[in-house]
């Protein structure tokens, strides 16, 4: 990855100008697009598989007065008046008239109907007006909802002084919110950060504006898309957010690892690509793991969570795209601006060039020095050290506060935000508090249950019947509707609460109501279900519930995964994946102590308390899963290199800790504002998800990574980089230091120029190899052929196997067909052959077919186990017209490794003309320099 990624930042660096003016037209066509094509959000959701959800789409076809959605008009009386004033009832019940009139209505009850007598309070202070439209939430045209406030404000007009009349109820259950200034400000302390960390304001402004991009993209990309699909206003809320936290910090990691570099005395030419090729390595792993761990909200199955985590995970590889190539091509315009006067070289110093540099950084890390003389100092020096004084009291101390802290996420109730969550002001605010008054806080969420009774003889008392059994349960308010469709098969019952529609009394009241649904159906036999707005919210709420251990065992088992490919180690995965869990527990504890208690409440601009979104703690653990590993890798992977070039534990990590720890305060401080600056939104959505990221990240950077996982390390040290040798086989690697691309500098000149060689490797060694067992040194022309002896079978196959990239590369180095190992194993395996004569009994075809293909090196494991005259004849057939089509074709030759016990057994099978070499496995081990003239 670090080759391909050395090459994007290279090619972005050349073609600077395309490259701008490319996004600067991808960016405009795509704004353009959602001008045209978006329709805007809606927040109308659907739950195939819910109970509530598969009655609603019953009632479609059976009753469909009540399928669509509702609006409620509430009048108030002045002070001291009466609703039940001639006058008053008059203009209510003429604006009653007026709004049956107005396009998509499908219904309205006079208060003043002898059915509606629940539709005045009990003190006569106000009238309800319940509103059926035919259509759901996600048709209702702006003509209709404009219309609806529209008489609203004429029935105002009409009623008496004092009087207060407010439109409200699902219709207006949702407002756009935007990108306000408090978002906007947090770039500003963003920027602010960075030109103290980057000390010029060219490095600091270019984070921003490759964010500020990115973002742009995915979110146009995500209007476009409300035209095909329903996307709720938490969708392009949610990738503004996360784009300019992770576009912020992509970036920041490209541009810290470049200023270093040019620190150090690399060109911009040379440092660019450098910068991609190793930090844009993490950053493409962080990215990773953000957009699989987004994408893993689909476990819930609910299609506007799929939805939202789609157009979040889309936010994310538009900021790791534009990272990758923007960031180059104007690091190139900015050349020497992007550092200090002072850090530049002068006309009488030139820069140095890379290979002084890497001489320069081989002394660095050469000969280990005594830890004393290593010590880093300054604030993050003595942070490492307070961490790992006394490892075991660290974690105690942290691993028990963060635990305490996390104690009220049991409390955390979750509850699709309605109407009451909204921004005060707002209609359907002043409706859902008006209703809540004077009539009751369950009048806000009334229940619907329905159920086929066409069997019933008399399906009207029969619905009587069911009424008055409903009214009969705790928690019910009132009966106020109970009635069969016009053709008698369908019931419909409404059930007010005397809860919220999001409190814990009103999920009682639907648990309870399904409760008894199976003797109701032994008694009148009628299958009743509990559906509407609020019951429906409560399925969601239980579903994603349900979701929130086998998503978190997803991330969490993805994280162990992940990070023991790049660390091999075991303690590092598991200690990162349990720091993980407790900056969730934090994040989800220090919520519930804000939403639920009230707790900063009024401080942080929220209005509304009591419960969260449903979605809240699936998101927020999806995306702190991604930037949890993205810190924990910029730290640990710098003590990693660092414990492998000197083998001391503790100052690994203290090294490692200091070079790593500022850029990356930087980049948790950023998140931290970029998070914070949505709390004060005002978006009952996006509020909780961003109290929990900016708590969560801030735990998980400067305590859990920065403190926590130090400690951990420091415990138990050389044991915290132990891997066992079969994991080490079973594992790929994944390079996310740009470590690849070290090693294939390291490695340029090496052989000599101009030998075409097929094989070079000094002192070789595959994974799980025995320590007895000789390093391989072989230095092969392409053409020849390598002779492998000695050892046991399992030993000879592991070598042919980690020559032909099939088996990692633990020791030594290596190349082949000029391609450096392990770090370009993949394009060694597709220029490369195995073949097994001793397990395949059609190995020989096989082997034909194979030197038919166009690879450059054939390995051949157990050609001495051939015994049979015939099919030996057969297979020195086989290679001696390789050798001679090699000679005939045009490209390099050929190269022949062949492993056996001895290689007397195989002497008869290699080509006459051909150039052997033979290494056994049972000398003594060494690594002299290769003499390309000699035989193994």
């Amino acid at each position: 990855m670090s080759s391909v990624l050395f090459a994007v930042g290279a090619a972005a660096f050349r073609a600077r100008w395309w490259v701008v003016l490319g996004w600067v037209f991808v960016v405009g066509l795509l704004l353009a697009g959602a001008g045209t094509l978006g329709t805007g959000t809606n927040n109308s959701y659907n739950f195939p598989g819910t109970e509530s959800q598969d009655a609603l789409d019953s009632l479609t076809r059976t009753f469909p007065q009540f399928s669509g959605t509702s609006a409620q008009l509430i009048a108030v009386a002045p002070t001291g008046g009466d609703v039940t004033d001639p006058n008053f009832q008059a203009a209510v019940e003429s604006s009653v008239t007026t709004i049956g009139t107005i396009s998509q209505v499908s219904g309205v009850t006079s208060p003043y109907s002898d059915a509606s007598s629940g539709d005045i309070a009990p003190d006569s202070s106000a009238v309800l007006v319940p509103i059926q439209l035919a259509v759901g939430n996600a048709d209702v045209t702006t003509s209709t909802s404009d219309s609806l406030q529209a008489q609203g404000r004429a029935l105002q007009d009409a009623l008496p002084d004092g009087s207060q009349v407010a439109v409200g109820g699902q219709v207006f259950s949702q407002v756009d919110t935007g990108v306000g200034l408090s978002e906007l400000s947090s770039l500003v302390i963003a920027l602010v950060v960075l030109l103290f960390t980057f000390g010029t304001l060219v490095a600091a402004g270019l984070p921003i504006l490759t964010a500020v991009t990115g973002v742009g993209t995915s979110v146009a990309i995500v209007l476009i898309g409300t035209r095909f699909a329903t996307i709720t206003s938490t969708a392009p809320l949610l990738a503004v957010m996360l784009g300019l936290a992770v576009g912020v910090d992509y970036a920041v990691f490209i541009v810290s690892r470049h200023l270093d570099q040019l620190r150090r005395g690399m060109t911009p030419q040379e440092s660019v690509p450098r910068a991609v090729a190793t930090a844009g390595s993490a950053v493409v792993f962080a990215a990773t793991t953000v957009i699989i761990a987004l994408l893993g909200l689909a476990v819930a199955r609910i299609p506007f969570l799929t939805i939202t985590g789609v157009a979040a995970a889309l936010a994310v590889a538009c900021a790791a795209a534009v990272a990758l190539t923007l960031t180059p091509a104007l690091l190139g315009f900015g050349g020497w601006r992007v550092i200090r006067r002072r850090d530049r070289p002068g006309p009488a110093e030139p820069p140095e060039t890379s290979e002084a540099s890497e001489a320069s950084e081989d002394a660095d890390i050469g000969e280990p020095e005594p830890a004393a003389e290593r010590r880093p100092g300054g604030f993050f020096g003595h942070w490492v050290r307070a961490a790992t004084r006394w490892p075991p009291v660290t974690v105690l101390l942290v691993t028990a506060a963060l635990a305490v802290v996390a104690l009220p996420a049991v409390q955390l109730r979750l509850a699709l935000p309605s109407s009451g969550a909204l921004p005060a002001g707002t209609p359907g605010r002043v409706t859902y508090d008006l209703i809540g008054e004077h009539f009751g806080p369950g009048y806000n969420g009334p229940l619907l249950v329905t159920g086929s009774v066409i069997q019933s003889t008399d399906p009207v008392t029969l619905v009587n019947d069911l009424a008055a059994e409903l009214g009969d349960l705790p928690g019910v308010d009132s009966v106020p509707l109970a009635t069969p469709n016009e053709s008698g098969d369908t019931a419909v019952i409404q059930v007010i609460g005397t809860g919220a529609p999001d409190s814990a009394q009103t999920e009682a009241l639907v648990n309870e109501s399904r409760g008894k649904e199976q003797a109701w159906l032994d008694t009148y036999a009628v299958d009743l279900s509990v559906t509407g707005y609020t019951a429906l919210g409560i399925d969601i709420s239980t579903r994603l519930g349900s979701a929130m251990l086998p998503f978190g065992l997803l991330v969490i088992g993805l994280s162990l995964v992940l990070l023991a490919m790049v660390f091999r180690s075991i303690v590092v995965p598991v200690t990162a994946a349990l720091g993980y869990a407790l900056s969730i527990g934090v994040a989800f504890g220090v919520t519930a102590r804000v939403f639920i208690d009230g707790a900063l409440a009024g401080p942080l601009g929220i209005d509304y308390v009591g419960s969260v979104s449903s979605f809240m703690p699936i998101i927020v653990m999806g995306v702190l899963f991604g930037l949890a590993m993205d810190y924990e890798v910029f730290l640990v992977s710098r003590m990693r290199e660092d414990y492998v070039h000197h083998g001391e534990p503790r100052p690994a990590i203290e090294r490692g800790f200091v070079a790593s720890a500022r850029v990356v305060t930087a980049a948790a401080i950023i998140m931290i504002v970029v998070f914070a600056g949505f709390i004060r939104n005002g978006d009952a959505s996006i509020q909780p998800i961003a109290v929990g990221l900016t708590v969560g990240v801030a735990t998980d950077a400067f305590i859990v990574r920065m403190t926590l996982i130090p400690a951990v390390l420091a415990w138990f040290g050389r044991y915290a980089w132990w891997f066992p040798a079969w994991m080490e086989r079973v594992f790929p690697h994944f390079d996310v230091e740009g470590e690849g691309l070290s090693q294939e500098d390291a490695l340029a000149g090496w052989p000599e120029p101009g030998d075409h060689v097929g094989i070079a490797a000094q002192d070789v060694r595959v994974a799980g190899q025995s320590p007895e067992v000789a390093g391989l040194d072989a230095l092969v022309r392409a053409g020849d052929v390598l002779v492998i002896e000695g050892g046991s079978r399992s030993e000879r196959r592991d070598l042919l196997l980690g020559l032909t990239g099939r088996l990692p590369i633990t020791a030594g180095r290596c190349k082949v067909a000029g391609l450096v190992l392990p770090p370009r194993a993949s394009s060694v395996r597709s220029r490369t052959s195995v073949v097994l004569l001793d397990r395949d009994h059609d190995a020989v075809p096989r082997l034909a077919r194979a030197l038919l293909d166009e690879v450059v090196l054939v390995a051949i494991d157990g050609a001495d186990a051939v015994v049979d005259p015939a099919v030996r004849a057969d297979l020195r057939a086989v290679l001696a017209e390789a050798r001679a089509g090699a000679r005939a074709r045009s490209g390099p030759p050929r190269t022949l490794v062949l492993s056996c016990a001895s290689h007397e057994a195989v002497d008869d099978l290699v080509p006459a003309d051909a150039a052997v070499h033979v290494v056994s496995l049972d000398r003594a081990p060494s690594a002299p320099e290769l003499d390309p003239a000699r035989g193994a």
